[in-house]
């Protein structure tokens, strides 16, 4: 694998001008961010070795590099889940690649399910930790030591000073916004509500099938972390016959979005 991340770095270089600081991953209904990105270079992962390529709607699948908040990035376009029969060394692979490539901070972003009774539909979370519900481990296997430690210390993982400044810009512009407690999960089937209570008795506030391995890799490798969530549905529905559908996960992040954005641009411009 080692080989495989050095492989595709190498391509990918011959491809860009500058060299990207901060690793973004845009989840369901969130790529229009990339939108903001200045002077953009397109790479579409089906053009890239090594890379998997995205099959869920509202997932573009490319990689996007240019200017965003003053800042050199690169920005995914769609991600790669467990549930499309990667396994967890193809699902974090992108955030490997980021590492190679020169990055040293990761946001990631993603549609979630709310399970705190405070939380509504359209709300936005910060993440400060996690539940890995997977069922396999991104960092199962041998311990590439170039990469990371074999037992990674997972105590302090969201950045506590970006946590903080993303309050602040959210403050400053009217814009509620949560914290709380992610568990990732491997889908594809939503929540059933014992599903749904069994989580929240954990301690999660919001839930989603993605996030967890990209920021356990991430993390593995040094790189600095912030997470948000857009809440896109909730545990508990006043109409008990409604169901959650894909589309409407894709609508309401969409609707979101410009609250995510301003509140991303602007961590950006301070890191």
């Amino acid at each position: 694998m080692l080989n495989k991340y050095k492989e595709t770095a190498d391509f990918i270089n011959l491809k860009i001008k500058h060299q990207p600081e901060i690793g973004i991953i845009l989840g369901s209904g969130l790529g229009g961010l990339g939108n903001k990105i200045k002077n953009p270079i397109f790479i579409k992962y089906s053009d890239i070795p090594n890379f998997p390529v995205s099959t869920v709607e509202g997932h573009s699948g490319q990689l996007i590099f240019g200017e965003l908040g003053g800042k050199q990035v690169v920005a995914m376009q769609g991600r790669f889940h467990y549930y499309e029969g990667y396994d967890m060394k193809f699902v974090t692979f992108p955030v490997r690649v980021m590492k190679f490539l020169g990055a040293d901070k990761l946001i990631v972003s993603n549609a979630a399910g709310g399970m705190n009774p405070k939380f509504r539909q359209g709300d936005l979370m910060i993440i400060n930790d996690h539940i890995n519900n997977f069922p396999e481990h991104p960092l199962r296997g041998k311990n590439i030591d170039e990469l990371g430690v074999r037992f990674p210390d997972m105590s302090k993982v969201y950045h506590a000073e970006y946590i903080r400044i993303a309050e602040e810009i959210a403050k400053a512009n009217n814009i509620s916004i949560h914290q709380g407690i992610y568990i990732g999960s491997s889908g594809p089937t939503l929540e059933t509500p014992a599903e749904y209570r069994l989580f929240r008795t954990f301690g999660a506030d919001a839930t989603g099938m993605s996030t967890v391995p990209e920021v356990i890799v991430a993390h593995h490798q040094g790189m600095k972390i912030f997470g948000m969530s857009v809440i896109t549905n909730e545990s508990v529905r006043e109409n008990p016959d409604e169901i959650t559908t894909h589309e409407e996960v894709q609508d309401v992040a969409g609707l979101v979005e410009p609250k995510m954005t301003k509140i991303i641009v602007g961590l950006i411009e301070r890191m």
